[in-house]
């Protein structure tokens, strides 16, 4: 910690959005697989049958609350949302050396099993992207619809090479992705961001960076390099769930082309909403856009509508 914080503001904030799942009627709770991973998830206090079970999974950053806090209250009153972190994230661990978004997917399905959860539908934001659309192939008789949000599922590793994006190779990637100077942090918040803030104080992004972005720093970025190596979209499932794709228009980490492949692949059984004047961090820069489109697609609905660039589903 610096001498001009010796406050963390980070560790109050993090209090704050432990408070705000409570307040809304979540638990805190971690769950042993057995296997030398154990699983740290936000779930329901009080499961209500009559809900349906929504899985919201976050992306790489800091803890699942920082992402997913402006969400937990309004859908918490409609939803039973179960939260995980997922591996090497808050309070999620593993022994094992499988770093694949499949092994995470697993993970999430015996944590969600654990708490007797059998039918859910699952959002995953960015890197939760990845694991949400690993779910969907793997279970498909569990997930019964589908939210990726900005999460470059049909990228290819050649997609590198070719200048896509705006870094030249994965490893310079994880530094960014993995921020541990105030300098690659301000870098990161510049590409997550259409309009980033100018005032972003030293102080407070160390302050930032010791609380979150110190633990398992290693497995991460082998999180990161798994992802990236040997991707090719021939390899991809097809998943069959109804599928909402939601990118920013502006996205500089994974750019909007991603998605429009992701639309051409799956067809009609998905929609896709753009967000005008957002980045990379649609969760933060628009959430009341990104809840809107979300909350709409994951409440009980019999088709897909169409948003004027998609025929409606048969």
């Amino acid at each position: 910690m610096t001498k001009s914080c010796m406050i963390s503001f980070t560790a109050l904030q993090d209090g704050r959005y432990r408070r705000s799942f409570r307040n809304s009627g979540l638990k805190s709770v971690t769950t042993d697989l057995g296997d030398g991973t154990v699983v740290h998830c936000w779930v329901p206090k009080a499961h209500q049958p009559n809900r349906p079970n929504l899985l919201l999974i976050h992306g790489v950053g800091a803890n699942a609350m920082w992402q997913w806090n402006s969400f937990i209250a309004p859908l918490s009153s409609e939803f039973n949302v179960y939260v995980p972190d997922l591996i090497f994230f808050g309070r999620s661990y593993s022994t094992r050396p499988d770093r694949t978004e499949t092994f995470q997917a697993q993970c999430v399905m015996k944590t969600m099993e654990a708490h007797g959860v059998r039918r859910m539908r699952v959002a995953g934001l960015s890197y939760g992207g990845f694991v949400a659309y690993s779910m969907a192939a793997q279970f498909p008789e569990a997930v019964e619809r589908v939210v990726i949000a900005a999460a470059g599922v049909c990228m290819e590793e050649s997609d590198l090479e070719k200048g896509m994006f705006k870094v030249r190779n994965v490893e310079e990637a994880t530094v960014i992705l993995l921020p541990q100077t105030p300098d690659k942090l301000r870098r990161l918040v510049q590409l997550s961001f259409y309009k980033p803030s100018k005032i972003l104080p030293s102080c407070f992004l160390k302050d930032f960076i010791d609380v979150m972005c110190t633990e398992y720093l290693q497995e991460k970025k082998e999180l990161i390099i798994t992802l990236h190596k040997d991707r090719k979209l021939s390899d991809l499932p097809k998943i069959t769930q109804s599928t909402l794709i939601i990118w920013g228009e502006q996205d500089q980490v994974f750019p909007l082309e991603l998605g429009n492949r992701l639309k051409r692949l799956l067809g009609e059984n998905a929609k896709m909403e753009i967000i005008k004047n957002a980045g990379h961090a649609i969760n933060a820069e628009k959430w009341k856009e990104f809840y809107k489109h979300l909350k709409s697609f994951v409440t009980d609905h019999p088709k897909l509508e169409s948003n004027g660039n998609n025929r409606k589903a048969d």
